[in-house]
């Protein structure tokens, strides 16, 4: 057993051809709120929407009336007041107060525009960088980038994902080799608790057979994929996933047991508490793989409607549900991954796949918006206490400093040790890249 244990099954890396700069990052947790939480609600402060509170201006139209067509809305405050946090004095609304405490190690980028105005384009979009054709989710080129810094355990995982507005498409590989496709855990319609990976040990066999079984399928498996000329990048992946199934029956375990940490570190993501259970167990599980050696991580905030999450088209006070299911478990991350030294070779990214807009909907909600609003970006390699780019005085459109989607994966790889421009696979004819054949690197943001 022990032999086969040793068997070499990371996965290849690309990364001496690709790599161009010094990477800052080694690995990425992605903490996707899945609907579009309202930036003007939480990270952008705005006056100016205070003093012309149900004002009524003219809107060019991107998902209300006909597309292009000026039509009047009726604008609508903040839900939250808003207050400064930390030394660099980032105003966070009420409905974040852990995380309002942790500006000082954010980079909100406040000018952020992407595609797509329906969630699944938009989803899509944020995932792969396409609304329409089916390209390599973006945890796949790192995975293609830069391989897996643990040979037993995926490279790729995503917790918890949604089965709605991209499902598998938004962890898939698309064109690239099957075996740089991303690793779900549980679904989002699950309980956490049930966030394991199941079946993963026969508890029926003793060590010995099940290393003899093993070995006697490893080499059917070898003969068959021999013999699969046309399937060869299939069969490919199938040995692959056996072999790092094998690993993983004695080295994923503990790791996903989270009785092991202590009450203290428990508290901190807010396990054990009935709002943030849930995503706290998430949240710390990540750290767990984080430290573990896999390479990008995502936390999925997320459920299987198709009006998901943080949608509040009406009745925007159900922000606060969210917030308090998640802001301590996100700012308990960024804490343990600080004190543990993780956090200045581990990304942070916070955000969703678009924003809300500043008009008021159905009385008391808010409409998508994709034409400004903002995430945040923590460790890493970018700057800690800084606020990058704005959108206009009322929050409807990103006006300095605009980020768009496509240069938010840009800077990413940037910062993960990859030329966006060279991290290519060629497909039907043409070289394919993360960015298609856009995206700029944000200079401005890194340390």
């Amino acid at each position: 057993m022990d032999a086969l244990a040793a068997k070499e099954t990371s996965l290849p890396s690309v990364a001496d051809a690709m790599r161009h700069v010094v990477p800052r990052a080694k690995r990425i947790i992605f903490v996707f709120m899945q609907g579009g939480p309202s930036h003007v609600d939480s990270f952008d402060w705005k006056p100016e929407l205070h003093k012309r509170h149900e004002q009524t201006i003219d809107f060019t139209g991107v998902r209300f009336g006909t597309f292009g067509k000026v039509s009047q809305r009726t604008l609508m405050k903040p839900l939250w007041k808003f207050r400064p946090g930390g030394e660099c004095g980032h105003y966070v609304s009420d409905l974040f107060p852990h995380l309002r405490e942790l500006t000082d190690e954010m980079c909100v980028l406040q000018g952020m525009h992407t595609e797509g105005v329906a969630h699944g384009p938009a989803t899509l979009f944020l995932h792969t960088g396409s609304t329409v054709q089916v390209r390599p989710s973006l945890g796949s080129w790192v995975l293609y980038g830069l391989g897996s810094e643990n040979r037993n355990l995926p490279g790729f995982i995503s917790l918890q994902p949604s089965d709605a507005n991209g499902g598998p498409r938004n962890f898939g590989q698309a064109f690239l080799p099957a075996r740089f496709q991303g690793t779900p855990v549980s679904r989002a319609s699950q309980p956490a608790s049930r966030m394991n990976i199941q079946h993963i040990r026969n508890s029926k066999l003793a060590e010995d057979e099940l290393a003899e079984r093993y070995d006697l399928t490893r080499k059917l498996n070898e003969l068959q994929a021999s013999r699969a000329v046309a399937t060869k990048d299939a069969a490919d992946a199938v040995l692959r996933s056996y072999e790092l199934a094998w690993q993983m029956q004695s080295k994923a375990p503990p790791i996903f047991d989270l009785s092991q940490e202590t009450a203290a570190t428990a508290d901190m993501y807010g396990i054990g508490q009935d709002e943030t259970d849930a995503f706290g167990r998430q949240c710390l599980l990540a750290r767990r793989l984080s430290e573990s050696g896999v390479r990008f991580i995502q936390v999925n905030y997320a459920d299987n409607s198709a009006n998901p999450r943080w949608d509040q088209h009406s009745n925007m006070p159900r922000h606060k549900q969210h917030a308090q299911a998640t802001d301590k478990p996100v700012a308990g991350l960024i804490r343990d991954l600080k004190q543990r030294g993780l956090l200045e070779d581990t990304l942070v990214w916070w955000g969703g796949e678009f924003g809300r807009t500043p008009f008021s909907q159905s009385n008391n909600g808010r409409d998508h918006n994709p034409r400004g609003f903002s995430v945040f970006l923590a460790g890493g390699g970018v700057r800690p206490g800084m606020t990058w780019g704005s959108t206009d005085e009322i929050g409807h459109h990103a006006v300095e400093g605009r980020v768009h989607m496509h240069d938010l994966h840009a800077t990413v790889l940037h910062l993960l040790g990859l030329d966006h421009e060279q991290l290519t696979f060629q497909h039907a004819g043409r070289q394919f890249r993360p960015t298609d054949v856009y995206g700029r690197v944000v200079h401005q943001i890194l340390s």
